[in-house]
């Protein structure tokens, strides 16, 4: 019997890379989009909009739903109004897809979520698990709030929520730091000792994927198992674009250029591990930032 899986934001860059792994994997996929006429042909497209009530049980009921829908943290500055709308995007989309659940004669078996590890604020050297407790700062704050409305899903359905890091791919979070590389003022930022949690796209991908399949349930981390500090991810960006690595941005500037963003993007120390993963078996495809890098802008 063939798997069928909803995706809510699935024409971003990482759903669109799910929707690929999981077709490989046998699944049915659909996606929910606000404007179908930018939807990928490959899947079975719905149109919805977060806030305005769903109705899974017409759209023929689905064994797991995936959520992915927020406005990008990456566009700056954050202005009180572009905060409102991280915030509220991912609320309005997971409750509505929550409310939906509780309504459904046939709710899914499963429903993964988005977070983020901004969930652990900025922590230093100290070593983050998914038993971590939540930091401190408007990620921090965001990704509570967004984890609790996940779990507020129907009791019989089991839920993740998936606590993504930087993740390495041609588009996203990558594209601003490859401008300034292009440009040839990559360098250490504030010193480059913080430590930036990433994976690559695929990796992303296959995890999620992972998930679905498994058992597993509660918090999980999607960050290689390959610590890396923000100096090691910008030189290998420079020498993957064969650029210069030399000029330093002290952390006042990136704080005054770029404000909280700055501060919480660029200088925040996550030193995370994707323990629950790995003791259920999955196995990182890219194992070094080298490779992740290559990859991504292959």
């Amino acid at each position: 019997m063939t798997k069928r899986v909803l995706i809510a934001g699935g024409s971003g860059m990482i759903g669109q890379a799910l929707a690929q792994e999981l077709r490989a994997d046998g699944w049915e996929v659909h996606t929910l989009s606000r404007n179908t006429d930018r939807a990928t042909t490959d899947s079975h497209v719905h149109a919805w909009q977060p806030g305005q009530q769903l109705d899974l049980d017409a759209l023929g009921g689905f064994a797991a739903i995936v959520n992915l829908a927020g406005s990008s943290i990456s566009r700056m500055p954050w202005t009180a109004k572009r905060r409102a709308d991280i915030l509220d995007s991912r609320i309005a989309a997971t409750t509505t897809l929550v409310d939906a659940m509780v309504r459904a004669q046939k709710p899914p078996a499963t429903f993964v979520s988005g977070s983020a590890v901004g969930f652990y604020g900025s922590r230093g050297d100290e070593t983050l698990t998914e038993q971590s407790a939540p930091g401190n700062g408007f990620l921090a704050d965001v990704c509570r709030a967004w984890e609790d409305a996940a779990f507020a899903a129907p009791k019989r359905v089991r839920v993740a929520v998936i606590r993504t890091g930087l993740v390495l791919a041609g588009r996203g979070a990558l594209s601003p730091l490859r401008l300034l590389t292009r440009f040839g003022v990559a360098g250490p930022l504030a010193g480059g000792r913080a430590w930036w949690p990433w994976v690559s796209l695929r990796d992303e991908a296959r995890a999620i994927v992972h998930i679905l399949n498994s058992r597993l349930s509660g918090p999980v981390n999607i960050v290689a198992p390959a610590e890396a500090t923000s100096a090691t991810v910008m030189r290998s960006l420079a020498s993957a674009l064969r650029r210069p690595f030399w000029l330093p941005a002290p952390g006042w500037a990136i704080r005054l250029l770029l404000g909280r963003a700055g501060n919480e993007l660029l200088l925040a120390s996550q030193r995370v591990q994707p323990t629950v993963l790995v003791a259920d078996g999955f196995v990182f495809t890219s194992t070094t930032v080298d490779a992740a890098i290559a990859e991504a802008l292959a």
